[in-house]
């Protein structure tokens, strides 16, 4: 047997036990016959056969006679050839001959082992659901166009000064038009259909709409043909809308007849009778109401909670649909009258209640996205809308809880997002090894010529192709550090900055950039916030913001470069995507001639530039952008055609007691270790390992290596004397280099550390971030920075 076999087979069983999970789902494979091949216990539980009853029998036996007789299987089947999938809704038949209502599909399956793939679930509680609920629309629409009395919803429209003008016809049954000699009211205003109507009749709805209380009243109304109408009128729906419910009765002869006292009584009569009618009518529209509203709570596949505001404050579950307790996997009973925090988690529980509450305070409706987990699932995304529900007298006492469940929806935005990514990464290989290739032809050649002069004897010709491939080196180094700030994983040495010193003491280097040509302004906020940021790569980001307002003004023109401190409110915040709160704003403005909407929208794409080939790579906005979005800040662009482009970056500030300077060494020749002192280098390059144990011997300091975390841990746990740890932080053997210091520090507790790397992953050097007594070179880097590095952590807290 090879080893492919038991692979195979243990992915089958995997597969098998998948697909008999799927208990509320039948899934039944046939052969290009239509014999079943498959038949999983989601097809037992629904239909009562098991799957030894039903292999081998045609797909045809849980169809009804009828369909059986129509010949519907093998006509679903051919279209299912057809289209690639035959939907499948209608009645089925189980074992017992009960028959069940089902939503599923039939699909064929392409390949050596032909045939069909058929899924369902019962859906026969929800079809009588919604034909029970039809018919019931059915019965009150019935009686909506029966009854004799006029009914109308009108919607009062006020004028600047809120006072009402006029209403609009929102709705009217069949009797509207007969009691009223109104047609085709619906949309149109009370004073379009009848210029002459009396401004009381509008007062009177507005101060329904307006206070919510009822009225009923007999009026005169001269205007639609000297008719009497006895009128009852009740606010419906949302408040806001100013809308009102009039049902009333022409009773322009029977006023006329009632002249005497025994008129007068039989109209209180008749009033009574009216009055029991009306409540018959309401109590119908409030039964109908009801009946929609629970046939829409129980069939809605979201999540739906009711919860109440008891006398002791206490917000308890007064109801929940089937879908909400599902969710749980408890019964209904089970949640009812039980807190939040007796059915969710803590976190959870807490955050439902607290924005419960808070939509019970305030009356508007809140939504709010979470993540959760659950036993019998994988972790899945939550939108959930909490809305408060008016009980009566203007309060709110219970609120509605409503569940959506968007995993399906987050996992195609992430499938979209791998998509977009990895057609960055195509535009970066090419960037990359175009960039690349160009350096090492440079390094390469300097070193080729270099070996020439040496056999030729000529050493005095070598200096020029050392800086040559040096230069070639930095500017290799420098391409990595901005793909790292555009990806966001550099390791940042944020330092409390004043924005204002930085741009001074950059004037001069500016101004020699852009050229004669164009014009400087700088204009700077005093005081000025201090911001924690990279000053080196800060730095950089301005030199290149500059370097592209030059480029845009190649006919002259004005940078002005501003700083500014910014308070950011929550509009503003959710405008510019960054979070609220105080920054330090640097802008840089040109005059140049600024961007289209197109290349606006493309702006932060690496390796997207405007600039003819070879003037530019594309990488400046997109290490800036890295730069700043990991420096818990923001950039954001303002741009029009013709008109100049300003690109601003929006930095943190700092608010606290900035710890006093180091007095960090400022020469460029690397003090000499003192007596005693040693250094272990952990680091899996040998050549990087021998470079710095040599630089260390050079300076005095006692050496010790080793070429993995494990040996390194070694060399810790004895009593050897080590005053600081080099190591690379990744390291081969199932220990890096930061779980190799988290160890050393166990033991050795003041231990200074300097991790040296190419590449700090995030999750290796905590996002970027540091802790006390622990420092960070990145790959390549002189040798006397290295020195004056080591001294100065060594030195750093002494006394």
């Amino acid at each position: 047997m090879s080893a492919e076999q038991p692979k195979d087979q243990t992915l089958h069983a995997l597969h098998r036990e998948i697909i008999d999970s799927a208990i509320d789902t039948a899934i039944i494979g046939t052969d290009s016959e239509g014999q079943i091949i498959l038949w999983n216990e989601g097809a037992h539980q629904i239909t009562g056969w098991t799957a030894e009853e039903m292999l081998g029998r045609p797909l045809a036996t849980i169809f009804t006679p009828e369909d059986r007789a129509a010949g519907r299987p093998a006509l679903e089947m051919r279209r299912a050839d057809e289209t690639g999938r035959a939907t499948d809704t209608r009645w089925h038949q189980t074992k017992d001959g009960r028959r069940f209502f089902a939503h599923g599909s039939i699909n064929p399956i392409r390949g050596p082992a032909s045939g069909y793939v058929k899924s369902f679930r019962d859906a026969t509680q929800q079809h009588l659901t919604e034909t029970a609920l039809r018919e019931s629309e059915d019965r009150y629409a019935s009686l909506f166009n029966s009854i004799d009395a006029g009914f109308c919803i009108v919607e009062i429209e006020f004028d600047a000064q809120n006072l009402p003008v006029d209403y609009r016809f929102v709705e009217v049954n069949p009797a509207f038009a007969i009691n009223t000699g109104l047609d085709a009211a619906v949309g149109k205003s009370i004073r379009e259909l009848v210029p002459t109507i009396e401004q009381a009749w509008i007062d009177i709805y507005a101060n329904v709409a307006l206070t919510g209380e009822s009225k009923r009243f007999e009026e005169h109304a001269e205007a639609l043909g000297d008719r009497w109408y006895e009128t009852y009128a009740f606010r419906t729906g949302d408040p806001k809308l100013h809308r009102v419910a009039i049902l009333f009765t022409d009773i322009s002869n029977r006023q006329k007849a009632q002249a005497e006292l025994r008129a007068a009584q039989a109209h209180l009569q008749h009033a009574n009778e009216t009055l029991e009618q009306h409540v018959a009518e309401r109590t119908q529209e409030l039964q109908q109401s009801e009946i929609r509203f629970r046939a829409y709570f129980n069939a809605s596949p979201e999540y739906l909670y009711l919860l109440r505001l008891t006398q002791d404050n206490r917000l308890v579950f007064e109801d929940v649909n089937p879908a909400g307790a599902e969710l749980y996997g408890l019964e209904r009973g089970e949640i009812i009258g039980r807190t939040p925090q007796e059915i969710e988690d803590s976190e959870t529980a807490e955050s439902i209640a607290s924005n419960a509450r808070k939509a019970l305070a305030s009356g508007k409706t809140i939504s709010y996205e979470t993540s959760r987990s659950f036993a019998d699932r994988a972790r899945v995304a939550i939108n959930t809308i909490v809305a408060p529900i008016e009980t009566g007298e203007g309060g709110y006492g219970l609120v509605l809880v409503c569940g959506r469940d968007l995993t399906e929806q987050r996992q195609v935005e992430e499938a979209l997002r791998q998509s977009q990514k990895m057609e960055a990464i195509g535009q970066l290989t090419g960037g990359i090894a175009h960039d690349f290739n160009n350096l090492l032809a440079a390094v390469m050649g300097s070193l080729e010529l270099m070996q020439g002069k040496i056999k030729q004897g000529r050493l005095n010709e070598l200096d020029r192709y050392v800086i040559a491939a040096q230069a070639a080196s930095k500017r290799a180094a420098a391409l990595t550090h901005r793909l790292l700030a555009f990806s966001r994983r550099q390791t940042l040495n944020p330092t409390l900055t004043d924005a204002n010193r930085l741009i001074q003491s950059m004037e001069d280097l500016i101004r020699r950039t852009i050229g004669p040509a164009l014009e400087l302004e700088v204009a700077a906020t005093e005081p000025l916030w201090r911001t924690p940021v990279d000053q080196n790569q800060l730095e950089n980001a301005l030199l290149n913001l500059c370097i592209n307002a030059r480029d845009a003004m190649p006919n002259g023109g004005r940078v002005t470069i501003e700083t500014e401190n910014r308070s950011v409110n929550e509009r503003e915040a959710n405008e510019r995507d960054m979070q609220s709160g105080q920054y330090v704003s640097l802008s840089v403005t040109d005059s140049g001639v600024g961007m289209t909407p197109e290349v606006l929208s493309r702006a932060f794409e690496p390796f997207f530039t405007t600039k003819p080939l070879g003037a530019g790579t594309g990488l400046g906005l997109s290490m800036i952008y890295g730069f700043v979005r990991q420096s818990g800040g923001q950039v954001r662009i303002y741009s029009e055609v013709g008109r100049g482009t300003t690109v601003t970056i929006y930095l943190p500030r700092f608010i606290g007691e900035a710890a006093s300077p180091s007095d960090e060494e400022t020469s460029t020749d690397a003090p000499r270790a003192r007596p005693g002192e040693t250094v272990l280098v952990v680091d899996d390059e040998e050549l990087v390992r021998d470079l710095v144990v040599e630089v260390l011997d050079e300076l005095g300091y006692a050496s010790l290596q080793a070429a993995d975390g494990a040996s390194g841990l070694k060399i810790l746990k004895s009593d050897t004397r080590i005053d600081l740890l080099v190591t690379d932080v990744g390291l081969p053997g199932g220990m890096n280099g930061r779980q190799l210091a988290d160890a050393a520090r166990s033991l050795r507790t003041d231990l200074k550390v300097l991790f040296i790397t190419g590449y700090a992953e995030n999750a290796v050097i905590n996002h970027g971030h540091l802790e006390p007594g622990m420092q960070i070179m990145t790959k390549p880097f002189p040798m006397d920075a290295l020195g004056i590095k080591i001294r100065a952590m060594l030195e750093a807290n002494e006394g």
